[in-house]
């Protein structure tokens, strides 16, 4: 696990506040949803995880470090 910095994480909450729409670029676990997937962020936790209510269902929040996502707009 990678330690995030206090300046690191207030960027990631300004960047993705909750009801940001996101897309999965890469998630090495075998329960992640297919690259794509698109969801809404719920908030990103003192460990700098995102998490995210995938539209698929998912809960799995979006690694700090591990994992990558995007921003995106309902029309992308």
């Amino acid at each position: 696990m990678r330690v995030i910095s206090k300046a690191a994480l207030e960027g990631l909450r300004r960047r993705y506040k909750p009801g940001t729409r996101v897309e999965l670029l890469q998630m090495d676990d075998v329960q992640a949803p297919p690259i794509g997937t698109k969801g809404t962020v719920l908030g990103v936790d003192d460990i700098g995880s995102i998490m995210v209510a995938w539209d698929n269902g998912s809960g799995l929040s979006v690694a700090y470090g591990a994992d990558l996502c995007r921003v995106v707009s309902d029309d992308d």
